[in-house]
């Protein structure tokens, strides 16, 4: 049998194959949403609790796929044709040299590698540890096609962030950054939240040669469907994550929406090569009174509001030498509190950012950081711990539990940047035993998985609450 597939714009192709076929390709591009069950749209039956990347009506699926389904076909012995028409965006490559750019330092190998990789199709899902210089290979990629580009980030921050590293690198360009209700001008390079470039006309979106979605595991995924299936004339498409959660899903629909992945080092050989600090890790493990077993939210409950720990938190952040980032999840519930009982000992050392604090004071946080030493910010996880380039961060506390991959690895990359006289960083992450089945001390377990499985060295120590 013979199976045909075709570009329906930059975004999509169509498989022409039967109604059989086409039933196996629904089925095999299915995938179950991690924690589906607790949400209350599989709850009240309105969803299966799957994503389905196939069409089984319209037979179209993402381009980026591809070599997925050309290997599905050919299991079967099915003779697939088309592959030409459907990678008709392979890009012409043209002369340029690195050197013509007038950077202020020399790429590094991984760099370079990954710049080249990436411009031989035009689309590439850019695997990149935090601190291994993701924003030069954007800048690269971006002075190579010379064409109108939008850099699509999380956060406000990323947005001054990114347009200060171009600005280093030597770009003299106007930038268009746009992360409220601004409106969208004719730069050359725009850098944007994804929530504002959401919000963006059809017309807009449409009028961009090159999308870059920087930190791309942190879009959320209706979102990220959303700009990038209306950018059907984008044919450049560029993902970088430090990142992926572990799921196929996640990496399936990030690598259709922009194409293959490519890793480009891991966060251990740049530890190896001595392009950032060392990490050791104290995984620590506070004891408390036996409680009753719990759900999730009524143990974060106690957690958050147990005046020990707090005051177990804030003694061992008084005994760090250096610059410490405490990270926390809930702000009324917990960030509040520790604040109060930090700046009490800290006073102007004590920095609090979280999302009600303004882009333009967060900047100011970061910058006067850079500088300053014995330091600590007190950073919500939605503001800080990803994207935000901090150098002179010497200890990470993790003051509230979480299993997620993205946000432990991404949390960690704050620190490992190095600075003048620091080539070490110290992360304590905190876990709590309640001497009964409990949900933080399985997010303990699941961490420390992580943890073996990204070769990081760590200890785990004990402390008795009394």
């Amino acid at each position: 049998m013979k199976v045909t597939v075709s570009k329906v714009d930059e975004c999509f192709m169509k498989v022409d194959c039967d109604d059989g076929l086409a039933k196996d390709l629904h089925d095999y591009f299915s995938f179950t949403v991690p924690n589906a069950k607790f949400m209350p749209s599989y709850k009240n039956k309105w969803w299966d609790g799957k994503v389905y990347l196939f069409s089984i009506k319209t037979h179209k699926i993402y381009i980026g796929l591809l070599p997925y389904v050309d290997e599905f076909c050919r299991e079967r012995g099915y003779e697939f044709e088309g592959i030409q028409d459907v990678i008709g965006y392979k890009h012409k490559l043209k002369e340029f040299n690195v050197k013509d750019l007038n950077l202020p330092f020399e790429p590094r190998d991984y760099q370079l590698e990954a710049f080249n990789e990436a411009v031989k199709y035009g689309r590439q899902l850019l695997l990149s540890p935090t601190a291994s210089g993701k924003s030069l290979i954007i800048y690269m990629l971006a002075r190579y096609y010379d064409v109108k580009t939008v850099i699509i980030v999380p956060t406000t921050s990323l947005v001054e962030q990114m347009t200060k590293d171009f600005q280093d690198y030597g770009y003299d360009e106007p930038i268009c950054k746009i992360y409220s209700k601004q409106p969208v001008f004719d730069a050359p390079i725009t850098v944007t939240t994804w929530q504002s470039f959401s919000k963006a006309p059809k017309e807009v979106m449409e009028s961009f040669d090159m999308v870059v979605g920087d930190e791309a595991h942190l879009f959320k995924a209706n979102v990220l469907k959303g700009i990038l299936e209306k950018m059907k004339k984008t044919a450049i498409r560029i993902g970088c994550t430090g990142t992926l959660d572990g799921t196929e899903v996640h990496r399936l629909q990030l690598e259709g929406l922009f194409g293959p992945v490519k890793k480009v080092i891991s966060t251990k050989e740049l530890m190896d090569s001595g392009t950032i600090a060392n990490l050791s890790i104290d995984c620590v493990i506070l004891r408390h009174t036996k409680q009753k077993k719990m759900s999730y939210q009524d143990e974060m409950d106690y957690l958050v509001s147990n005046e020990m720990r707090n005051d177990f938190l804030c003694n061992l952040v008084y005994s760090l030498k250096g610059n410490t980032l405490v990270l926390f999840q809930f702000v009324e519930k917990h960030g509040t509190i520790l604040h109060a009982k930090m700046h009490k000992r800290l006073g102007d050392k004590l920095h609090y950012v979280y999302g009600g604090t303004d882009v333009v004071d967060r900047e100011a946080v970061r910058a006067y950081v850079e500088k300053a030493n014995d330091n600590v910010i007190l950073a919500s996880y939605g503001t800080f711990s990803t994207g935000v380039n901090i150098k002179r961060i010497d200890n990470i506390v993790f003051a509230s539990p979480s299993k997620s991959r993205i946000r432990n690895l991404q949390s960690i990359g704050r620190g490992l940047r190095k600075a003048e006289g620091k080539n070490s960083m110290k992360l304590f992450d905190i876990s709590d035993d309640l001497q009964c089945e409990n949900h933080t001390l399985n997010h303990l377990k699941e961490r420390i998985n992580i943890y073996n499985e990204e070769n990081f060295s760590y200890e785990i120590r004990q402390f008795d609450l009394k």
